[in-house]
């Protein structure tokens, strides 16, 4: 393996590439318990598992791939501002002897277990890590090949990955460092992966739906007030000769209960004008006239005092009259 040829470019693709042989990945499904330890997300095509805890990976291929083949495990960041620093383990956990038994580097974030055969890499130019191992033959009954992995740091780690998501790169290479096929899948290093991933798969859901219910092209609808084509019977009675603008109908959106009781009642009061004649309103100003100024009278008069309580009452009388 020291002859392969660089592990990557200075930016690996992340695109998967089943080749010829129809590279794949198969994840066992675990749920979304709180004891699961490591568990797959198909709708996000993502890992969730908890620090340096058994995580197994299935490879399967349609063809076999030729003598000396090899599966490469890469860690990358995903974002595009973080893609060119290389992921390695926070300082913490490469310096406590906790995880740190063994042959592999503790710098490393990404294992293998129970492979006395896995070769730990560190490319001269790139400077990227990986962790590669020989293809192995199926066993007789089965389709696939397991690879025992594990991720030495949380994706909380200060120093380490620090919250940046990251994705991991499984390849099939030939001896040669020949590329047969790439797969790539998110991973986050959690304390709970089963919470973890159920949450994020109900967000994921909650924006799909939105996405979903919007009209494709639809715009936003802004305007308050929206024209209407029914004309309003009320309006319709009324004479030809009434401006266009009398005959629609509008949709007013009032924000708040207590103004839209207000407006309610100046609403059905004009409702109630254009049902009585000119005539009658006529009738109807003249009494509400009457009613304020003897209203103001009395309150007048009551200021100044009076000799002799039944004058003061005739006198009210012959207001109201």
């Amino acid at each position: 393996p020291d002859s392969l040829p660089p592990v990557s470019s200075t930016v690996p693709s992340t695109t998967d590439y089943p080749g010829e042989l129809g590279f794949q990945l198969v994840f066992q499904q675990s749920g979304t318990a709180k004891s699961v330890t490591c568990t797959y997300s198909p709708d996000l095509n993502k890992l969730f598992c908890q620090l340096a805890k058994t995580c197994p990976v299935q490879v399967l291929v349609r063809h076999p791939p030729p003598p000396g083949a090899i599966l490469r495990a890469t860690a990358v960041y995903k974002k595009s501002e973080h893609v060119a620093d290389v992921v390695r383990r926070c300082p913490h956990h490469e310096r406590t002897p906790d995880n740190n038994e063994g042959p592999a580097p503790p710098g490393h974030l990404i294992r293998v277990e129970g492979n006395q055969l896995a070769q730990y890499m560190e490319d001269g130019h790139t400077h990227r890590q990986s962790v590669l191992v020989p293809y192995e033959t199926p066993q007789l009954g089965s389709e696939c090949t397991t690879v025992l992995y594990n991720f030495m740091c949380n994706s909380s780690c200060m120093g380490g990955m620090n919250r940046r998501p990251i994705l991991t790169i499984i390849t099939l290479e030939s001896k040669e460092g020949q590329l047969l096929g790439r797969r790539c899948f998110e991973v986050r290093v959690c304390a709970c992966p089963g919470r973890d991933r159920k949450t994020e798969e109900e967000n994921f859901r909650k924006v799909q739906e939105k996405s979903s219910a919007k009209p494709a092209g639809a715009a936003k609808r802004t305007i308050k007030e929206v024209t209407q084509a029914a004309p309003r019977p009320e309006v319709s009675k009324k004479t030809k000769s009434s401006p266009s603008t009398e005959e629609e109908v509008f949709t007013l959106q009032v924000r708040g209960r207590e103004r839209f009781e207000m407006l309610k009642k100046i609403n059905e009061s004009l409702e109630l004008k254009d049902l009585v004649p000119a005539t009658e309103l006529d009738k109807y100003r003249q009494k509400l006239h009457s009613k304020s100024g003897g209203r103001k009278d009395r309150e007048r008069d009551g200021v100044e005092p009076k000799k002799g309580k039944r004058l003061l009452v005739k006198e009210e009388k012959t207001d109201s009259e």
